[in-house]
């Protein structure tokens, strides 16, 4: 049958099994929102109020999902403005894919109106790229985007689309399950661990007497928590989480040491302390675990289980790695593990999970952080989602809330990119329309993205924003107070907007919380509808996040004083 370029657009994400993009049109992609305001029965298209909020979308979408999120964008500024959703979505593994229209062939490298090399700027940040001038090339490298997208270490894909493709003909037919599956081959299978790989991993696992697991966000686009805990309770050790392994094993599970590094639970950054082997299952051991990675892990085994070998020995030295579907390698591994009883290294974690540090004592002008997280997961319950923007509001989520399951925590961990939750958000209820999704921000970060509160109030997304209002860059300016002489430089915020009458403009209902009974009597109004709400909550300018050990030394060599109260 004969198409379009953009109709066989339209066709290929429906066969891909998409049924929501989020996205913002211009002069080069009109011939594909035509094509989709034609099409609008079959695939639904959320309007936001700015590229880069589409781009969070769809990464929310992902993260939430497992699934591809799908953007959309025109040439010029549309795409440039979807740079930061695809590097956020890149330094998190999350499987998107943008579509970008751009200019006709005809006037391609001539500066042309809204004319810019997407493909070109966004080549360090996807996992590949394409520009399509062929229509006869559209359908498969459509396909051959969305595989390459999900397979191995998932991550962004971008598709550029020149205008004239997009109006020209070509034959299209559905696609078949052979091909898909050797487009799939294509793609890249990855490789799996070795019998003699396993056997080695077993025996040092067998040798360890002070084991640690270390579980990232790969534990989650594996789909392996699961295996993972069921690794943990053979070996009765601990688990200690990466920022992003929030809800890869249960946080109440008696193994549970919470989050490793430097805003981390004393039980998690003194067991690995004192551990003789860290089990690293998904994660990249970043500067934030280990101070400075080149330095960690003198004394230390390190077993390092991943599906990407770029991983192995990048940041730290290992001393046995298994190359794999992370999922894969920890049950083929648990077979070959004695169980083991509790012991002295359980009785010692254990203590340190009892060891607590008082609330830090100040005349606090403003609700406690740990008292607003508490009150919101008391109403919200384990099912919810929960995503955040970046700063000292998302370190506290990460300690307090008690995440259970797997990608029910959404947050930019690896960019760490401010304005990124309120999109997410969108994503995330777009994609669970039925779940309660709860959007913790600060006031620094939701000033970046604030406008999409008219997308989420023109959609009737229910979703639930608490905007902890210090006044201040609260995570910049907690360096500031401890590393610069309290000299407090260009990060207090003592200016609009008013975020109460702001969301009751964009037609949100809005509270604003000045005690504890006016925080509980908000949450309770705002639970009570099932619409969206806004409540801003008065945290005091000084309010820290503890522990903070940001030395370049690893944190084996370091004593820590301070504690997050696990």
């Amino acid at each position: 049958m004969t198409m379009t370029g953009s109709r066989i657009l339209v066709e290929c994400l429906i066969e891909q099994g998409v049924d929501t993009v989020f996205g913002y049109p211009g002069g080069s992609v009109l011939n594909i929102y035509d094509e989709l305001g034609k099409n609008a029965h079959r695939l639904r298209h959320i309007l936001t109020a700015h590229e880069q909020g589409a781009a969070h979308a769809a990464d929310g979408w992902a993260r939430s999902t497992g699934r591809p999120g799908v953007v959309i964008a025109t040439s010029g500024p549309g795409a440039t403005n979807l740079v930061t959703g695809l590097a956020t979505a890149y330094m998190d593994s999350s499987p998107v894919v943008a579509f970008t229209g751009n200019v006709p062939q005809s006037l391609l490298g001539r500066d042309s109106f809204q004319e810019v090399d997407i493909s070109g700027i966004t080549m360090p940040i996807t996992k590949h790229n394409f520009i399509v001038k062929d229509v006869a090339a559209l359908a498969e490298t459509i396909r051959t985007a969305f595989a390459i997208a999900v397979s191995g270490r998932p991550g962004p894909v971008l598709v550029d689309i020149t205008k004239d493709v997009t109006a020209a003909g070509a034959e299209w037919s559905p696609d078949t399950p052979e091909a898909a599956a050797r487009r799939r081959l294509d793609t890249g299978k990855p490789a799996r661990p070795t019998e003699g790989g396993l056997e080695r991993a077993a025996a040092l696992l067998a040798s360890a007497r002070r084991p640690v697991l270390y579980a990232g966000g790969g534990i989650i686009q594996a789909g392996a928590a699961d295996a993972l805990l069921a690794l943990a309770e053979r070996l009765n050790a601990p688990v200690a989480l990466s920022f992003m392994g929030h809800g890869a094993f249960p946080s109440r599970h008696p193994l549970c040491t919470g989050m490793v590094g430097m805003h981390g639970s004393r039980a998690s950054n003194m067991a690995f302390n004192e551990a003789d082997l860290v089990i690293a299952a998904g994660a990249r051991f970043s500067d934030r675990v280990v101070g400075d990675p080149g330095r960690f892990a003198r004394e230390v085994s390190v077993l390092h289980l991943d599906i990407d070998p770029a991983e192995i020995n990048k940041n730290v030295k290992t001393s046995l790695s298994l190359v794999g579907d992370v999922g894969e390698s920890l049950r083929a591994l648990a077979p070959l593990v004695e169980r083991r009883a509790r012991n002295e290294w359980n009785v010692r974690v254990e203590e340190w999970k009892k060891e607590r540090k008082p609330a830090r004592s100040f005349d606090r002008r403003g609700l406690e952080p740990r008292l607003v997280i508490e009150e919101l997961h008391a109403r919200a319950g384990d099912g919810a989602f929960v995503t955040t923007e970046v700063g000292q509001h998302q370190m506290w989520t990460a300690q307090y809330w008690p995440f259970t399951r797997p990608r029910s925590f959404v947050s930019s961990g690896g960019l760490g990119t401010m304005g990124f939750g309120t999109g997410a958000a969108m994503g995330v209820q777009a994609a669970h329309p039925e779940a309660t999704v709860v959007h913790i921000a600060g006031d620094g970060s939701f000033r970046m993205n604030c406008a999409e509160l008219g997308t989420i109030s023109a959609y009737g997304l229910p979703i639930i924003i608490v905007v902890m209002n210090n006044g201040t860059l609260g995570m910049v300016r907690q360096w500031q107070t401890m590393f610069y002489g309290k000299r407090h430089v260009q990060t207090t915020l003592d200016r609009p907007p008013d975020f109460v009458k702001l969301a009751e403009a964009f037609g949100v209902e809005a509270w604003r919380a000045k005690d504890e009974a006016g925080l509980r009597s908000a949450l309770d109004a705002a639970f009570a509808r099932r619409a969206p709400a806004l409540i801003e909550v008065p945290i005091d300018i000084d309010e820290a996040v503890l522990p903070m050990v940001p030395s370049g030394r690893p944190l084996s060599e370091q004593i820590l004083e301070t504690s997050a109260e696990a």
